[in-house]
Parts: structure tokens; sequence; C-alpha cells
């Protein structure tokens, strides 16, 4: 009888480790890592600004930056991630006062001014997770984050993330929600 319950206890904190390796597992898999940024980022005609181009990037954040100068030729130029960031830290200054056009009804569907394009791209990666995760709660910032940003990469995430949301499997490949387990006994 000794080596029956050794054995049934050992199977119990087996199974325990098995469903808790589950349930860690499952717990990091929706959560997307705020990585650093390489993005392009396009004005367009009405002066407002798009991102057209967005990948992860190993190194520091950074962005070439597309503008028309007065004879209507495109230039570039680089932005590094002390000058992304500085806009994006005065960005979030006006959506504290609330006069944040990321936050305004609206505002990002023709685009928006540099900074608040660079706030909604990459403010999880630039000024932190939590005031990244603060902002997308905000309805307006995230549609107009969404709307200012016409990247193939930003569109491919989205349908990742609304794919992965929609169905969820369990460690041992089922998608049911709830499980449900009888208890037996053996031997006495």
């Amino acid at each position: 009888m000794r080596h029956i319950s050794s054995v049934a206890g050992g199977v119990a904190l087996g199974s325990a480790g098995v469903i808790m390796m589950s349930v860690l597992s499952g717990c990091e898999a929706p959560q997307e890592k705020q990585q650093n940024r390489y993005l392009v980022i396009e004005q367009q005609t009405n002066g407002k600004y798009i991102v057209v181009e967005e990948m992860p990037t190993e190194g520091p954040s950074r962005a070439i930056i597309r503008e028309k100068d007065a004879n209507g030729n495109t230039t570039e130029r680089f932005m590094n991630e002390a000058e992304m960031k500085a806009l994006a830290e005065q960005e979030y200054q006006k959506v504290q006062n609330g006069t944040s056009e990321t936050v305004q009804d609206g505002a990002g569907s023709a685009g928006m001014g540099l900074a608040g394009t660079i706030l909604a791209v990459a403010a999880g990666s630039l000024l932190g997770n939590m005031i990244g995760n603060a902002l997308m709660n905000n309805k307006n910032f995230s549609k107009n984050s969404a709307s200012t940003n016409k990247s193939a990469y930003s569109r491919s995430a989205a349908s990742r993330a609304s794919k992965s949301s929609t169905s969820k499997k369990s460690f041992f490949g089922t998608n049911s929600k709830s499980s449900s387990y009888g208890s037996r006994s053996y031997g006495g």
C-alpha cells in the first residue's frame, strides 16, 4: 500500500507541475514584448505624417523622415532614438493635458503631426510598457494609432493578435474553454 500511495503522490505532483507549466506558458503567449522599432515616416500633402514602413530591430529605435521641400522634392533625414524619445515625451505631456491630437476623436485618419505619429507607433519602446499600455487603453489613441500606421508589419501584427485572441488552445491542444474532471479512488 505504501508503494501505491507514493506513486499516486508522485503522479499528482507531476500532474500539478504540468498544469502549472501550461498555465504559465498560456499567460505569456498573448503578451507581445515591446521592442525597438525602425520606422519610415512620410509627410503627406496635407502636412501630416504616416508610417509607411515599420520593422522590429535589435538596435536602438530610429526613423527615416521623408518630407517634401519647397520645390516638391522628397528629402530624407535620419532621426535617432534620443530625438524620437524627446518628441514622444513632449507629445505625451500633451496627452496628459488633453491637447494631443493622438487622443482627439478622428484625428489620425489623415495622419498626425510628427511627434504624435512617433508616440502612436512607438510609445512602449520609447517611454516604457506602462505608458504604452495606458495609452493603448484609450479608445481614441488606439484608433488614431492604428490609422496613422500604414505599414505592412503593423497590419500583420494586428492580424496575428486578433487571431491569437479568438482561438486559444490549451496545453493538450483542445479549444474548449472549460474542462471537467471526475474524481476516482484507487485502492484503500
